[in-house]
């Protein structure tokens, strides 16, 4: 998730306009049905503000786990954004980036991982500190959109690229680490899965608050995967039922993450 303004094409893209800063508030506290109220209320009170607004209803509902929804939500907006910013603008790119891992969430993960990669592509041409973090956040999601497609080394390759291209001990170096033991475990190099996911779970320890709440479950999901492959399956089940019940307190029952940490709490449980 990313917060960020609309004005000219060479803004930042890294703070929003004071209308929607109490939104911005909202999602990075975690409060998402508000946030999506609030955002909405907006939409429908300041039309000119509008898109920037649904945009943010639609990160919060999918943050709800109604994926399906926001993706309905990103596609009414995408041809908006390229006619207000511009196919190539921060703000298009950030807009597509976010839909892209919702399709990923819906289980249509070749459609994301060729639309990251075009993001991450585009992202190039962004200056300022936006492009890294925004090169960052479309790779994370090729990375994923890849493991998920059982393409465990080319991810991997990917996921160590980025890292060493990414400077920052933030939010985006997390996913990527977490992306990186993903690639791991799918390739049955479980020791080195659970380093990188215990990497991960420093960096996150150390992050604020409101960088940490959109990863909610996937250090212990990381660790549970690692621990189950080194047959150490009772410290996996604690793991990842601690992920379960976070992600449900934070995303609700239906959120992709949520629905991860079940399957992987079956599979412990028939293992």
């Amino acid at each position: 998730m990313r917060l960020f303004r609309a004005r000219g094409r060479d803004d930042d893209v890294s703070t929003p306009r004071p209308l929607l800063a109490p939104v911005v508030a909202l999602v990075q506290a975690g409060r998402y049905a508000e946030a999506e109220a609030a955002a909405r209320a907006v939409a429908a009170e300041r039309p000119e503000h509008a898109p920037l607004a649904l945009s943010l209803a639609a990160l919060s509902t999918g943050a709800q786990g109604r994926h399906a929804e926001a993706l309905a939500g990103y596609d009414e907006l995408l041809p908006v954004f390229g006619r207000q910013f511009g196919a190539e603008h921060p703000q298009t790119l950030l807009l597509r980036s976010n839909r892209a891992q919702t399709l990923t969430a819906l289980g249509r993960h070749a459609e994301c991982e060729a639309e990251c990669a075009a993001v991450a592509r585009a992202a190039t041409q962004v200056k300022g500190p936006e492009r890294q973090r925004m090169t960052a956040a479309a790779r994370n999601g090729q990375i994923y959109a890849l493991n998920a497609q059982g393409r465990h080394p080319q991810a991997e390759r990917l996921a160590r690229e980025t890292l060493a291209a990414h400077h920052t001990a933030d939010r985006f170096a997390l996913t990527l680490r977490l992306g990186l033991a993903r690639s791991l475990n799918g390739q049955g190099r479980h020791e080195e899965a659970f380093a990188e996911a215990r990497q991960a779970a420093t960096l996150n320890r150390r992050l604020p608050e409101e960088a940490r709440r959109t990863e909610t479950g996937a250090v212990e999901l990381a660790m549970a995967g690692a621990l189950l492959g080194l047959g150490r399956t009772a410290e996996a089940r604690t793991r990842a039922t601690t992920a379960h019940d976070a992600c449900t307190a934070a995303f609700g029952s239906h959120h992709y993450r949520t629905t991860e940490a079940r399957e992987l709490l079956d599979r412990i449980d028939n293992a």
